[in-house]
């Protein structure tokens, strides 16, 4: 009992997190960059932070954690793998599009593609999440597929699924420190330098936090191994197909 009321709290606390980082991004993306289009402009850019933290992030981390939920357990798993895998496709694509409306504001406007270190981790993330998701399709849902792949494949996956999420987490920090860089700098305007920590920089810097805090969440809830699905347990489990799926 006292291990179910200790995953609820860290749960909740997960989705709280998670929707305020939703919240600081759109406000930060709203407010204080302009708003949104898709026009080749700033406010095209705008979508690409809203749809990492939303895709890879939010989403993807929310899904990792959809099997440790005890209601989930001693039903017919097949439900919930099929919105697992629902969740993740959203992510990837929310991910695929939030990537062409960055490299669209650069192509219209002249910029260099791919060049910090930042956009090359953001690529490793979203390309191994793509594999990642179709090779999950293939061996975890397809009824083709051999019993002793998906037993051999179950810890690759696991632990691949943590790496991306680790690499999600370091692309968006590092991307919203490089946003900043970029646009808080000192002008005959009167614009407040980054280094004077101004209410925008405050925000995002409170994003990049959340961002952190939600990523550890998710990974004490992995790491829990009495938090696991009964039938994934090393010693139980039941590596079945789409289609072969029993009450469980």
């Amino acid at each position: 009992m006292r291990q179910t009321v200790i995953f609820y709290l860290s749960y909740l606390l997960g989705v709280a997190l998670s929707l305020a980082c939703l919240v600081c991004v759109c406000v930060w993306s709203a407010r204080w960059r302009g708003g949104f289009a898709w026009d080749g402009s700033g406010l095209q850019f705008n979508w690409h932070p809203v749809l990492m933290v939303a895709g890879l992030v939010v989403l993807y981390g929310n899904g990792a954690v959809l099997y440790r939920v005890p209601l989930t357990w001693g039903q017919n798993k097949l439900p919930w793998k099929l919105l697992h895998a629902a969740l993740m496709l959203l992510a990837l694509v929310l991910s695929v599009v939030g990537l062409c409306a960055v490299f669209g504001f650069h192509n219209a406007n002249n910029i260099p593609n791919l060049y910090s270190l930042h956009s090359w981790i953001g690529i490793a993330a979203t390309a191994l999440f793509a594999m990642q998701w179709v090779a999950g399709l293939a061996v975890f849902l397809l009824p083709c597929s051999p019993t002793s792949l998906r037993k051999l494949l179950k810890p690759v996956h696991v632990w691949l699924g943590g790496g991306i999420l680790s690499l999600s987490i370091a692309a968006c920090i590092s991307g919203i420190n490089e946003k900043l860089f970029f646009v808080l700098k000192a002008s005959a305007g009167g614009a407040q330098p980054y280094s004077a920590l101004p209410p925008e920089a405050l925000l995002a810097n409170s994003l990049g936090v959340l961002i952190v805090a939600f990523g550890l969440v998710v990974f004490f809830i992995l790491s829990n191994q009495k938090w696991q699905r009964p039938d994934s347990r090393p010693e139980e489990l039941a590596y079945t197909p789409l289609l072969q799926e029993e009450n469980e």
